[in-house]
């Protein structure tokens, strides 16, 4: 039996699918009651081991803030040059929104993995998936609350690390912008581009073995 109705399972489902990776920013500031809730929607976040491997850094300084922009540029000229034949097109594509957001949160891994040796024995990385959830966490309540919000994550970690004074072992995992927008993308801002296209889930779900496609892929 579910505790909840079925509007409001409707709406969950209607949220996930709703929820967009935004680059496209109006400058208003955001209400503090309210990025108080999106940090607390992320802090509810499942961790392996309850280790709460989550920090997220508020820049608040509009220097610092150009100087992580400008990490970021340098990142994405160098990715195109790592792109060959598709490089002109993804210099084209709108990557980030870093000076036009109303906020800026650096989400990070802490260091801690000595630790929280449970459930991450033989896949150390869980507290990095950790991180993932608390970020998709506050993805999702913003999403609620009419808040874009994108990911930004083309920049040198170590240099990140550096510039945020980040202790020695701490990771940089993403640049968060949130902010008002004008309205949200109908469908993902690379699907709309032709950069990808979402795969079909029949080619990603199988039964016993990876090379058994699913039935239940297949309905869905």
């Amino acid at each position: 039996m579910s505790d909840f109705t079925p509007e409001q399972i409707d709406t969950v489902y209607r949220v996930i699918a709703a929820r967009r990776d935004m680059r496209h920013f109006r400058p208003d500031p955001l209400d503090e009651a309210l990025l108080a809730r999106l940090l607390r929607a992320a802090h509810l976040a499942p961790s392996v081991g309850f280790m709460q491997p989550w920090r997220f850094i508020r820049v608040r300084d509009p220097t610092l803030r150009g100087r992580i922009q400008s990490l970021v540029e340098d990142e994405r000229l160098a990715t195109g040059g790592a792109l060959g034949e598709r490089e002109q097109e993804f210099l084209r594509l709108k990557v980030e929104g870093i000076r036009e957001c109303g906020e800026v949160l650096v989400a990070a891994l802490a260091d801690g993995r000595e630790k929280h040796v449970f459930g991450r024995r033989t896949m150390p990385e869980m507290d990095l998936a950790s991180v993932a959830c608390a970020i998709q966490n506050m993805w999702l309540a913003a999403r609620v609350e009419g808040i874009g919000m994108g990911w930004v994550s083309l920049f040198d970690p170590k240099a990140m690390r550096v510039l945020l004074r980040m202790p020695e072992g701490s990771q940089p995992v993403a640049v968060l912008c949130l902010g008002h927008v004008r309205e949200f993308y109908p469908r993902p801002m690379l699907e709309m581009e032709n950069w990808a296209q979402r795969i079909d889930l029949d080619k990603l779900v199988f039964t016993d073995y990876w090379d058994a496609p699913s039935a239940q892929g297949r309905s869905i």
